[in-house]
């Protein structure tokens, strides 16, 4: 997915997306542009709040 494409997904969808890609063992170069979109944002803190309601 491109930088534009990840900007076009809401703060929650970007989250899902970033466990999913741990999850499925994803490439490290993919799932580092998602953190890099979720430090861009300053939504780290869902990170862990999306854990919390899952899990």
């Amino acid at each position: 997915m491109s930088d534009r494409g990840m900007k076009q997904l809401s703060d929650s969808l970007l989250i899902q997306s970033y466990h999913k890609a741990i999850e499925l063992n994803l490439s490290e170069e993919f799932i580092n542009q998602i953190r890099e979109e979720i430090r861009k944002r300053s939504i780290q803190h869902l990170i862990n709040d999306f854990v919390t309601q899952v899990g």
